[in-house]
């Protein structure tokens, strides 16, 4: 990581319906990582972006059975997916939707610079294509003639004339800069399965001639007026965004001081675009390159794929209603592996908050605010306090859930020397120093648990910095 500056990126989510938890997931941990970064290199040093994608045909054709316009439709959903976000307080610095006219001016630029350099060409493709990942896949790709992420739809077998990337042309660039940037897949397992599918890259198609809602390919290799029958592939348009999102062509200032990205993350589908795509095209428009790609595991619901067609759908709106946003983020964040898939359920969820967050860190901070109350406890004015080197390390090497489990071992060491101490048999100093030492403990569980929780992390450090110190509200009250 940069130690002047953060980028962070979320995959941007399609525009056929609203996000469900299972995207959610994806948006805390990024929301973790620019949390911790403006606490150690200030707010006005990280970006964070996500948004929706909202151009191409699956967008086109639901809009149709809407019975309204592409426009409309994409934005009512973007509207929703923005809302979803905000109910878990994501705090991405711009929201950004692939229709913005700004993103439209830098998709083009990027296919003129790409097309200077002598890597579009004109063919007609003839092959397979899902539209659901809206990816063109050979039949090696397949399982049992389905694509493994969407089994439920069919294959679809296209003829088209189409513009091409010259993709082959960087399969040697792509390989070496693998291997010589152990940084760039993580977790570095993925490194093999990137490796083995560049071996046998060849050129794409990155335009669509049969539908209209995209953006309008800007000319001719040979040069001209925008082309009429074609619109931009929606991957290369949709990975532009990451430029367009730090004012690639618009704020020139604010493009230098954060490209590249730090970090994108993203779904196991989308990698093989993000690591092997991505860094192409950059290449050929002269672009540095993004420094990681973290791939996130997928969620399932009580065993099973989160899907419309299965009807158990979960939108984190259901959760946060019941449970609050941030215990919704703590079960997502301690009971999941970040780059493993992860079964999770609402009784699993239940469970979490009355044991760890109720009877945990709730009852610890009512246990010690009574106790100060009681007393009349007055405290000295204390100095600030950083996140501690346990749980920076284990942000770094993303493993939040780990990072929870050290945050909960305090809460449990805490409880356990207030049991120990027992300051209602104390006195006087005895007392005081008694008190001032769980204080000293939460403050920094406040301070630790920043990132992940942070509503949780204000109201304790505004219940505990004194002079006085009063009982308030249970942070979260049991839930039967």
């Amino acid at each position: 990581m940069d130690k002047n500056k953060f980028y962070i990126t979320t995959a941007i989510d399609y525009v056929n319906d609203t996000i469900h938890i299972g995207h959610a997931f994806q948006k805390i941990a990024a929301d973790v990582l620019a949390r911790y970064n403006r606490i150690i290199l200030g707010k006005d040093n990280v970006f964070f972006l996500t948004g929706t994608d909202e151009y191409g045909q699956k967008a086109e054709k639901a809009a149709k059975t809407a019975g309204i316009s592409p426009l409309e439709f994409v934005r009512k959903v973007s509207l929703s997916d923005r809302q979803q976000q905000d109910s878990l307080n994501i705090s991405y610095d711009r929201f950004i939707e692939t229709t913005d006219k700004d993103h439209t001016k830098v998709a083009q630029e990027i296919w003129k610079r790409v097309d200077k350099n002598d890597d579009i060409y004109t063919g007609e493709y003839t092959g397979l294509y899902c539209e659901g990942c809206e990816a063109y896949y050979d039949d090696s790709d397949l399982k049992n003639g389905k694509c493994s992420f969407h089994p439920n739809l069919k294959i679809k077998k296209i003829t088209e004339e189409n513009y091409f990337f010259k993709w082959s042309k960087y399969k040697d660039f792509l390989i070496n800069h693998i291997k010589k940037n152990k940084d760039f897949i993580f977790p570095h397992e993925r490194e093999n399965e990137m490796l083995e599918f560049a071996k046998n890259i060849k050129d794409i198609p990155i335009s669509r001639s049969n539908f209209t809602w995209g953006v309008p390919v800007p000319a001719s290799p040979q040069g001209g007026p925008n082309d009429p029958k074609q619109v931009m592939y929606v991957w290369f348009d949709a990975l532009t965004n990451y430029l367009t999102g730090v004012g690639f062509l618009e704020d020139k200032k604010l493009f230098a001081k954060f490209w590249p990205a730090d970090i994108h993350i993203l779904g196991k589908d989308n990698l093989r675009w993000h690591a092997l795509l991505w860094p192409a095209i950059l290449k050929s428009a002269e672009i540095e390159l993004p420094k990681t790609i973290l791939v996130n595991g997928f969620l399932n619901l009580n065993g099973q794929k989160i899907s419309k067609s299965l009807g158990n759908i979960i939108r984190p709106t259901d959760w946060v209603k019941k449970y609050g946003a941030d215990a919704v983020r703590y079960y997502l964040l301690r009971y999941t592996n970040l780059t493993n898939d992860s079964d999770i359920s609402e009784e699993k969820l239940k469970q979490a908050y009355n044991a760890d967050l109720a009877n945990g860190l709730g009852n610890l901070v009512s246990r010690v605010a009574k106790l100060c109350e009681t007393n009349d406890l007055s405290l000295e004015p204390q100095s600030k306090l950083k996140i501690s080197d346990p749980i920076e390390k284990r942000i770094k090497e993303f493993r939040f859930n780990d990072a929870l489990g050290v945050i909960q071992s305090a809460i449990t060491l805490t409880n356990t020397s207030i049991n120990e101490d027992e300051p209602w048999k104390l006195k006087g100093n005895k007392l005081q120093s008694s008190l001032e030492k769980q204080i000293l403990r939460l403050r920094q569980i406040a301070v630790d648990i920043k990132p992940f929780l942070p509503q949780t992390a204000e109201k304790i450090e505004a219940q505990f910095k004194g002079p006085k110190i009063i009982s308030a509200k249970p942070l979260f009250p049991r839930i039967t």
